[in-house]
């Protein structure tokens, strides 16, 4: 089987997977839909029958009799209503079945995104995630909302259709079909063309999606830096890169779609039956009142179908999409060994034992041993790269060790319930996270019970709290929707949080990187209060700030290689002897700057 042929079955089987909890639903609503068009019809069968009775003299005593003329309009009437009361009734079921797949599916994805390593996220755009849980399911309800019941309709109507002109005249019927059958042709055509570029399409659609984002977020700081024209290129090549994909796609389409859709236009359909049918009747085969029936039902069958085709574009997509959400579905998560030993941890003290962690085939770490002790500060230092915001990761469980093990108090950190172990590790990292909320509430993130004044309290020691007052709905505020906060504010939310969460281990990765030099101060004296008694990890970029901290980590590709207090490590004259002679160097020239 080619490559092709590969993915375009693994689609089709994702796709199945995505829909085998509703899978009896769509039946049920396809042949109610089926039913529905079958009795849509049978008026228009009613109808053909009496204009030919009329016409060639057989009103009989049954059909001169009003009463029966009534009974006749009745059951037409009657037929119809039934029919559409079924189709009704398909699209219903098919709509419930959709809401309760997509439910499912946002249930199992929001688990799943919350078993998930962190790092995860790390690797992935705020565009990728929204993607899967947004846009993917979204256009799954095209394909169970309307595509089930859409084939329905057109295979009961072709069913019912093809029966009975075959009926009346074979010869006729075949050749009225002829328009169809070129539909199906020129179809097949179509979506052959366009299925070798759907994966580049949804590709291209997903980067231009996630660089949208990215320039949205970025836009304070491109106005601040009136760097406009630079920060929109990666915005400018995904947006050129899906036009282009998109008319890869649409190209092909075009011409085969044209013909197609003329094909099963009712008056080409119309054309077909006449002109046959007068060279029929020209010959003596059939009477022209026998045309009749084709003349009604024939450009009937065109309306669904045409539906049918529509959505087809929809199944192509909808595919593509189930295979994302499976893919997300399948990430790994992280391990949770068993039994939950919880319980068994002894104190606050962290032990990192030979912990290595590489990505992919590149090692990052390699054999790390290091124990933090309650109350102690722990530095981590080294040059760009060295793998200190990986350590930091790793006892956060962004990830989890390729080997080696981590210990809270004498227990593998895999062996801790996750809401154990981050109600004990709070965190400050370079790259802030706030969630879609008010500042009360992203403050309050850890602690959901917190009253109002413990979040004033903690938004005062981090320096925010008068930013705060100073707006109109004040901790009331909605983030994104009432204010956009700078990089600087937005750390201090964060550090607010980890004051008010109250954890004995605290992890701050260059905490105060994005405020400015006014607050960055009264921010390290916050800190400084608030690290008193903890068991503290800092990841330093600006070694002013570690001198005094128990012990400094220096950092080199993955290893240890120096370790001591800050006065030790300069009488060795090693790499963090260096360290220090750059950054007192860049002190020394920041004024002149």
């Amino acid at each position: 089987m080619s490559e092709q042929g590969l993915k375009e079955q693994q689609r089709k089987s994702a796709l199945g997977c995505i829909l085998d909890p509703i899978q009896k639903q769509l039946v049920g609503s396809t042949l109610l839909s089926a039913l529905g068009a079958i009795l849509s019809l049978l008026p228009l069968a009613l109808i053909a029958w009496l204009i030919q009775g009329l016409y060639m003299g057989m009103t009989t005593h049954w059909v001169d009799h009003y009463s029966n003329l009534m009974v006749l309009m009745v059951v037409a009437v009657g037929s119809l209503l039934l029919g559409v009361l079924a189709i009704t009734a398909a699209e219903f079921f098919a709509h419930l079945a959709d809401h309760r797949i997509t439910a499912q599916l946002q249930q199992q994805i929001t688990l799943r995104l919350t078993q998930v390593p962190l790092g995860w996220f790390s690797a992935r755009s705020a565009g990728e995630v929204k993607q899967a849980m947004q846009d993917d399911i979204s256009s799954l309800h095209s394909l169970t909302a309307h595509f089930y019941p859409a084939v329905g309709r057109a295979f009961g109507t072709l069913l019912i259709a093809a029966f009975y002109l075959f009926v009346l005249d074979w010869r006729l019927a075949l050749l009225s079909f002829l328009p169809f059958l070129g539909f199906l042709l020129f179809l097949r055509h179509a979506m052959k063309s366009s299925t070798a570029h759907m994966g580049d399409f949804a590709a291209h659609l997903g980067q231009m999606n996630s660089a949208t984002v990215e320039l949205t977020q970025a836009i304070p700081v491109v106005k601040t830096f009136a760097q406009t024209g630079q920060a929109t290129i990666g915005y400018q090549q995904a947006v050129q890169g899906f036009a282009q994909a998109f008319r890869e796609f649409t190209r092909p389409l075009v011409k085969s779609m044209a013909h197609a859709h003329a094909m099963v236009a009712p008056v080409t359909v119309l054309g077909v039956v006449i002109f046959f049918a007068t060279v029929m009747s020209f010959m003596g085969w059939m009477q022209a009142i026998e045309v009749v029936p084709f003349v009604l039902i024939a450009p009937a069958i065109c309306a669904p179908v045409l539906l049918l085709h529509t959505l087809l574009h929809d199944l192509q997509g909808s595919q593509a999409a189930a295979q994302r959400i499976l893919d997300l579905l399948d990430t790994p998560s992280l391990v949770q060994l068993q039994p939950n030993q919880t319980a068994l941890v002894q104190d606050y003290t962290v032990k990192f034992e030979q912990v290595s962690y590489a990505y992919t085939e590149q090692s990052v770490l390699n054999k790390i041993e290091l124990c933090l002790r309650p109350g102690t500060v722990t530095a981590i230092v080294g040059p760009s790269g060295a793998g200190k915001s990986t350590l930091a990761q790793l006892l956060l469980r962004f990830f989890d060790p390729t080997e080696g093990t981590i210990r809270l108090g004498g227990v593998d950190i895999r062996h801790i319930d996750s809401c154990y172990l981050y109600q004990h590790l709070g965190f400050v990292l370079q790259e802030t996270k706030l969630i879609h909320a008010t500042i009360a509430e992203n403050i309050a993130l850890g602690r959901a019970g917190a009253t109002q004044s413990e979040i004033e309290t903690a938004a005062r020691a981090a320096n925010i709290h008068e930013r705060i007052m100073s707006l109109p709905k004040q901790y009331q505020s909605v983030l994104g929707a009432d204010l956009a906060l700078s990089g600087g504010e937005r750390q201090r939310i964060s550090i607010a949080r980890a004051i008010l969460l109250d954890p004995p281990i605290l992890i701050l990765d260059e905490a105060t990187a994005a405020a400015d030099i006014e607050n960055e101060i009264a921010i390290q004296q916050a800190l400084a209060r608030f690290a008193h008694g903890r068991t503290l990890l800092v990841i330093a970029h600006r070694l002013d700030t570690i001198i005094h901290a128990d012990q400094i980590v220096v950092l080199d590709q993955g290893h240890i290689v120096e370790q001591g207090k800050h006065d030790e490590l300069l009488i060795q004259n090693g790499l963090y002897a260096q360290l220090w002679i750059h950054r007192s160097q860049q002190l020394m020239e920041k004024p002149n700057v």
